[in-house]
C-alpha cells in the first residue's frame, strides 16, 4: 500500500508544504474520529473534473466503522463525491443530504475542507477534504458523554476548515496518548469545567480530588493537586495557554503516588477562543514500570562495569605473570591470553555505557583492529580497514564475535606479513595461524593491508577478514589445524554463534576468512527470536 506522500506526489500537484500539513492531520485525527464516532477519509483532488483520491483513512475506536474495506488509494468521481466537490470549491463544511448505503450499512456523509494557513497567519486556500462518514446502523438517543463528544468534534472540524487544527507538535512528542477514551475534560472560555467524562473523573480521583469536576477552575485545581509546586505551575500554565489559543506541550502531574498525563488543546472555531479541550490519562502503572526498568538498567550497567574491571584485573595479573616467566613459549601464550581477555572487556565496557543488552559493534571492531596492529609480533606496518557496518548486535553475539575477530586479525597480521628475516621460513598465513608449511612470498609492490567487511542479508551477518599477505599453503587443511587460535575461532563460530567459517585463498592473493552468523536466536521453546 502506498503512503500518503507517495499517493499525493504521484496523482496531484500539491506542494511539499501542503503534503506536510496533510501528514500532520493524519497524525492527529484519531482524536476527531473518536469524538465524531465516525470514519475519517482524507480526499485530495486529482483532476479539475471533480475526481478525488483517498490518501488516508482512520476508523473510530468509539463506534463501529462505516467501511469494512480500506479506502486508501481509491479514486472516485461523479455523484458519489459531489459533497466533497462542494466542500472543496465553496470552502465550507457540507452536512446536507440523505444517508447513503455501503452494502448493508447506512452512513451519513459530511465533508470538511482542509486549509493550510499562510505564513502571515491568514486562512489559505483549500487543499483537500476530510470526509466524515458515520455508521448509522447503531444510532440511538445520545447520552451526555456522546453529546459533549459530538459538540467538541464539530469545533475541531471547524478548526480544520479554518486551518488551525492540528496544532504544531512539540519536539519529541507523539500522538499516541492520551486519547479520548482515557479521559476528556471540556472547559469554557474562563477555564471552568463544563464536562468531565467518567474516566477523567476517575483519573483526578487517583490524584486525590474526590469531588465532581464540573464548575472547577482546572488551572487552579492543578496547582493545588500537584505534589511538586513546579509541576503544578507548569500544568496550570498549560491550561491557561490553551485558553489563550496556544497549544502547550503535554504535562504530567504527580500527587499521592499517582501520575496523570494531560494534553490541553485550544478550541477556536472560526478563530474565536471558546475554551479548551483537556485529555487526561492515568499513567501511574506506566511510570512505576519505567522506574523499575531504569533501576534494572542501572543495575545491569553496573554489573557490566564490574565485569569489565574484573577482566582488566585478570589481564593485568596475566601480564605480570608473563614478565616473570622465563620460557618464551609460555610468555607468548600468556600474552595471547591477555589480548583475548582484553577483547571481551571491550564488549562489557560498551555494555556498561548502553541502556540495553546490545552494542554498536563498529566501534568495538575498530578498537580491536587498532590493537591488533600495535601488539602483533611483526616488523611490517600493516594497514587496517573496515568496509560496511556490523550495526547493533546483542551482547550474546558481540562477546563471542569480538573474540573471533581478535584471533583472525592478529593471525592475519602476524602470519600473513612476517618480519623480513622470516619470509623464507616455513610458517602459516593470514587469518589462519595454521600448520607450519612453506608459503609464497609477499608481493613487495602491495601495501600490507587487512580488510574487515560486514553486511547483513536475510537476518544473517556476513563477515570477512581478508589480507593481501602470503596466502595459504598449498596443502592447508583447516580441519586438521592444531593451533589454539584456530580452535578457539572454530569453537566459538560453530558453537556460541551457531554459524559457519571458511578459510580460503583470496581472489587476488592473500587469505580470506568468511563467517556467516545468524542474527536470530532460538528461544527456549524452539521458536526464533530476533
Amino acid at each position: 500500500m502506498s503512503t500518503l506522500r507517495d499517493l499525493a506526489e504521484e496523482h496531484t500537484h500539491l506542494r511539499p508544504a501542503d503534503i506536510d500539513h496533510l501528514h500532520r492531520i493524519a497524525g492527529d485525527w484519531q482524536l476527531l474520529s473518536d469524538l465524531s464516532f465516525a470514519d475519517l477519509l482524507l480526499w485530495v483532488p486529482v483532476d479539475a473534473d471533480g475526481t478525488f483520491l483517498c490518501v488516508a483513512q482512520v476508523r473510530p475506536t468509539t463506534a463501529p466503522t462505516a467501511y469494512q474495506d480500506d479506502q486508501v488509494g481509491r479514486i472516485v468521481g461523479g455523484p458519489e463525491v459531489a459533497h466533497l466537490g462542494v466542500a472543496y470549491s465553496q470552502g465550507r463544511i457540507w452536512r446536507e443530504g440523505d444517508p447513503v448505503w455501503y452494502g448493508d450499512v447506512p452512513a451519513r456523509h459530511e465533508a470538511i475542507p482542509v486549509r493550510l494557513r499562510t505564513a502571515e497567519g491568514e486562512a489559505g486556500e483549500v487543499i483537500a477534504v476530510v470526509g466524515r462518514d458515520t455508521n448509522l446502523s447503531t444510532a440511538r438517543t445520545p447520552s451526555q458523554l456522546e453529546l459533549n463528544y459530538l459538540t467538541t468534534a464539530d469545533d475541531l472540524a471547524q478548526m480544520i476548515a479554518d486551518g488551525t487544527f492540528p496544532p504544531p507538535r512539540h519536539p519529541g512528542e507523539t500522538t499516541s496518548a492520551p486519547r479520548v477514551g482515557d479521559g476528556l475534560v471540556r472547559l469554557d472560555a474562563g477555564g471552568k469545567v463544563t464536562y468531565a467524562s467518567p474516566n477523567a473523573q476517575s483519573a483526578y480521583r487517583r490524584l486525590g480530588y474526590a469531588s465532581h469536576l464540573v464548575g472547577e477552575d482546572l488551572a487552579a485545581l492543578h496547582r493545588r493537586l500537584a505534589g511538586d509546586p513546579l509541576d503544578g505551575t507548569e500544568a496550570s500554565n498549560g491550561i491557561l495557554a490553551a485558553l489563550r489559543g496556544e497549544a502547550p506541550p503535554r504535562r504530567e502531574i504527580d500527587a499521592r503516588g499517582a501520575t496523570m498525563l494531560t494534553r490541553a488543546l485550544p478550541l477556536m472555531p472560526a478563530g474565536v477562543p471558546i475554551g479548551a479541550l483537556v485529555l487526561v490519562r492515568d499513567i501511574t502503572e506506566v511510570r512505576r514500570r519505567d522506574r523499575a526498568l531504569i533501576t534494572k538498567d542501572a543495575t545491569i550497567r553496573e554489573i557490566h562495569h564490574r565485569v569489565k574491571n574484573n577482566l582488566q584485573t585478570v589481564a593485568a595479573l596475566l601480564r605480570l605473570q608473563a614478565r616473570r616467566v622465563s620460557m618464551p613459549e609460555a610468555r607468548v601464550a600468556l600474552e595471547e591470553s591477555v589480548r583475548r581477555v582484553a577483547s571481551i572487556a571491550l564488549v562489557h565496557e560498551t555494555l556498561s555505557m548502553s541502556s540495553d543488552e546490545a552494542v554498536e559493534f563498529d566501534g568495538i571492531v575498530d578498537r580491536v583492529a587498532s590493537a591488533a596492529t600495535e601488539v602483533a609480533a611483526t616488523e611490517v606496518s600493516v594497514g587496517m580497514r573496515r568496509r560496511g557496518s556490523f550495526g547493533v548486535l546483542p551482547a550474546e553475539i558481540a562477546t563471542s564475535l569480538v573474540m573471533v575477530l581478535n584471533e583472525l586479525l592478529l593471525n592475519a597480521v602476524e602470519h600473513g606479513f612476517p618480519p623480513a628475516d622470516e619470509t623464507d621460513e616455513p610458517r602459516a598465513t593470514a587469518a589462519s595461524g595454521m600448520v607450519p608449511v612453506a608459503a609464497p612470498e609477499v608481493d613487495p609492490s602491495l601495501r600490507p593491508e587487512v580488510v574487515v567487511s560486514a553486511h547483513r542479508f536475510r537476518k544473517m551477518l556476513h563477515v570477512s577478514v581478508t589480507d593481501n599477505g602470503r596466502g595459504l599453503p598449498p596443502d592447508f587443511d583447516a580441519e586438521r589445524a592444531s593451533r589454539l587460535g584456530l580452535q578457539i575461532v572454530r569453537a566459538l563460530v560453530t558453537g556460541e554463534l551457531r554459524g559457519t567459517i571458511e578459510l580460503r585463498a583470496g581472489a587476488t592473493g592473500g587469505t580470506e576468512a568468511v563467517l556467516v552468523v545468524p542474527l536470530a536466536r532460538n528461544a527456549p521453546d524452539g521458536r526464533s527470536q530476533a
